[in-house]
């Protein structure tokens, strides 16, 4: 696989982030900071992007890069509004989109390498325009498209009840 021991403690930290997001998509219907879950796909996913900052396979600023700062923006500002802004009711949609938006991100890179990686010595794709990671890339957009429409009208039927 070539990983470096920069690349390997990214990835493991990452796959942490992943799976701390995907309990959280499923208990709570979204990435919140309050809960243990969202407290650790904030901190493994700032750590995971931070490193992708090291890592790069063609050297140099790559796109990669550009969403791990992107990413970290992202849940940097959705960590300000659940400190500073704790009973804002608005404040709760951009939290919801930041997250979730921060989590598709990421998948997009995730996605490109695991694919072209693995399984160790025929990867399911032989680069980032083969077809598989297309249409997996195009499956997860759909899955945050409709799930930003879940977080927006469950925030939204929150927000009337308070």
């Amino acid at each position: 696989m070539g990983l470096s021991n920069l690349g390997i403690f990214h990835t493991a930290i990452g796959v942490i982030a992943i799976i701390a997001a995907l309990i959280a998509f499923v208990r709570y219907g979204k990435i919140d900071l309050r809960q243990i879950t969202g407290k650790v796909y904030f901190y493994c996913t700032l750590v995971t992007s931070l490193t992708a900052l090291g890592i790069s396979r063609k050297g140099g600023f790559n796109p990669g890069h550009a969403f791990s700062i992107l990413i970290i923006i992202l849940i940097v500002a959705a960590y300000s509004l659940v400190s500073r802004k704790r009973e804002s009711n608005k404040a709760r949609y951009f939290e919801n989109f930041f997250l979730s938006f921060s989590f598709f991100l990421s998948m997009l890179p995730t996605v490109n390498e695991t694919f072209t990686r693995i399984p160790v010595g025929h990867p399911l794709a032989k680069d980032i325009s083969d077809p598989v990671i297309g249409r997996t890339l195009f499956a997860i957009l759909i899955l945050f498209i409709a799930g930003s429409i879940y977080q927006f009208r469950k925030q939204r039927k929150i927000n009337r009840a308070l």
